[in-house]
């Protein structure tokens, strides 16, 4: 590829991200107010120094790790759950027709919804609580892992990974099955060779957006109580008190570790999947 080429995609990707810095500057010593708006070099500064202790609550890589476990731990989970079962629900009519109805009572409700419901089904316990411990580096881990926390992040990811599986799986050509079962293909043969590989693309494009709602979820999750780490918790302590340079460097890790698992997914669609432009 010629330089440039290479200079000139560069320069697109970089050109709006510098014009919004370059706006936020201007804005930023126009009101001359920290409080509204800090400037640029301000909350660069603390994004350069990311193991600094802020406000007494850990430093920002520290509740950074904490978040990104507690969104893994929801998210994995409505994976494991809402994978399988969309692609029994895709395949079969039957299953679809018992669980559908029931499973669409509950797709619309919010998860913030949720949440006084949760807090009283499991309180403040945590991982800690269900493997009884009470002290120790495990307990600091474990701690953190709320039942609360992990269910509302886990009913943000279920339903847009299920949906698409579901879909995925009402996409694959009826006449490959057809044409499998002629042939002798047993039902597992026409699952493991047949319907998994034709629906992954649209599985893992579900399991992309599910990632994306499940940090959505994160500062909800985290407001709860029994919360007293996480990025979610640090941006709401730092709006407490005044300090706006600390909120803005919670939501720019959030959408920089957002973007960094979306980026994962994206390669996996391109090396994996990129036999899918043939067939449009």
């Amino acid at each position: 590829m010629a330089l440039k080429t290479i200079l000139t995609r560069i320069g697109t990707y970089l050109l709006v991200p510098l014009l919004f810095l370059l706006l936020w500057g201007l804005a930023a010593s126009h009101l001359n107010n920290e409080v509204i708006l800090p400037g640029v070099g301000q909350v660069t500064a603390l994004l350069l120094r990311p193991t600094e202790n802020l406000i007494s609550m850990g430093s920002l890589a520290v509740n950074v790790a904490v978040s990104l476990a507690r969104v893994l731990a929801g998210y994995l989970l409505a994976v494991a759950l809402a994978v399988p079962l969309g692609v029994i629900m895709g395949y079969y009519g039957t299953v679809f027709r018992f669980l559908n109805g029931f499973l669409a009572l509950f797709r619309p409700i919010p998860p913030l919804a949720w949440v006084p419901l949760v807090l009283a089904w499991f309180g403040v316990a945590s991982l800690a609580t269900l493997f009884d411990v009470q002290r120790g580096t495990a307990y600091l881990y474990l701690n953190n892992l709320k039942f609360s926390m992990i269910f509302i992040i886990f009913i943000g990811a279920f339903y847009p990974v299920l949906t698409s599986a579901i879909h995925g799986v009402n996409g694959v050509r009826r006449t490959l099955l057809d044409s499998a079962r002629v042939l002798g293909a047993s039902e597992g043969d026409i699952f493991r060779k047949i319907l998994l590989p034709a629906s992954f693309p649209a599985i893992v494009n579900g399991m992309r957006i599910g990632l994306g709602v499940a940090w959505m979820c994160l500062v909800s999750a985290e407001m709860l109580p029994g919360s007293l780490s996480g990025v979610g918790y640090l941006i709401t302590h730092a709006y407490t008190l005044a300090r706006t340079d600390i909120v803005i460097v919670g939501m720019v890790s959030i959408g920089v570790v957002g973007a960094l698992l979306d980026l994962f997914f994206r390669v996996i669609e391109e090396r994996k999947f990129a036999w899918t432009r043939l067939t449009r």
